[in-house]
């Protein structure tokens, strides 16, 4: 057996070209095994009201300044979907903020702090409460809905994406809870009413704002397999639930259906919200 010295310029110089190639590969050198995402689902984030679904100002803040100083970067929706299709790359630790229903502090609390922080987030929008509920009695923190003039703020601060929460299905006291099909509902009449509901939801949100959301958030979580290629015909692109797990993302366009996300309880402390998501990983 012979043993090939190389000189030591060689040694070198092939160092420095696999040391170059490794930054250059940068996240892409793990996208086999997929890239670690938290998601934070957000809903009203009011001044001195706290429950599982409110966090004060303070709260949101501490939130963000702990993410930054545990090395996340916030990502939107967009940069995850051009990473699914093939295009772009992802910091070493995303996390996507998102929040639900639609809330009027969502611009008058939430947005301030995204900017001082730099961060991006995702409101999924419930159409009657924007069209109706809001229209009627806008702009109070403690229960107002983002108004259509409000929803068009959120989107020239260049800090949100405006996501469909359903049109008309934010409901569970009825047959059907959320979105999900209903009790003996034959798949054919559920698609039609799925259709429906988030058609006309795209439709205003488009008029109103001239955009077309690629993301849909389940109205209670409540997810189901019939409203799958009902949400994929209709151009979404990323579906969000309310189950509670990191997701993984990698170069395949499915892992976007069915992102989990961890509920922000007001009740809990950001040491003690955050520290689940940590020990999720």
């Amino acid at each position: 057996m012979y043993c090939i010295v190389l000189p030591a310029a060689v040694i070198s110089l092939l160092c420095g070209l696999f040391l170059s190639f490794s930054l250059i590969s940068g996240n892409d050198s793990n996208s086999d095994e997929g890239i670690a995402l938290p998601v934070i689902m957000y809903h009203s984030i009011c001044p001195g009201k706290s429950s599982e679904y409110s966090v004060t100002p303070e709260q949101a803040e501490n939130d963000l300044a702990w993410l930054r100083s545990h090395g996340y970067t916030s990502v939107t929706a967009g940069q995850l979907i051009d990473y699914a299709y093939g295009k772009g790359s992802l910091p070493d630790k995303p996390v996507l903020i998102t929040l639900d229903d639609g809330f009027y502090n969502n611009l008058s609390c939430f947005l301030p702090l995204l900017e001082k922080y730099d961060m991006h987030a995702v409101v999924s929008i419930v159409g009657k409460y924007t069209s109706e509920l809001a229209a009627a009695d806008p702009h109070c923190d403690a229960y107002s809905y983002l108004t259509w003039e409000d929803c068009d703020e959120l989107l020239k601060s260049g800090r949100f994406e405006i996501g469909n929460h359903t049109f008309d299905m934010h409901d569970a006291s009825g047959a059907r809870k959320g979105c999900a099909i209903a009790a003996g509902e034959s798949a054919e009449d559920y698609a039609s009413a799925l259709m429906s509901d988030v058609g006309l939801m795209q439709s205003e949100i488009t008029e109103h704002t001239g955009v077309c959301p690629v993301v849909f958030a389940y109205p209670f979580g409540s997810v189901c397999r019939e409203s799958i290629p009902v949400l994929r015909d209709s151009g979404f692109m990323m579906t969000l639930t309310c189950r509670e797990k990191i997701n993984t993302i990698t170069r395949d366009p499915d892992c976007l259906i069915g992102i989990g996300r961890f509920n922000r309880s007001g009740l809990l402390s950001t040491d003690d919200f955050m520290s689940r998501i940590d020990d999720s990983y």
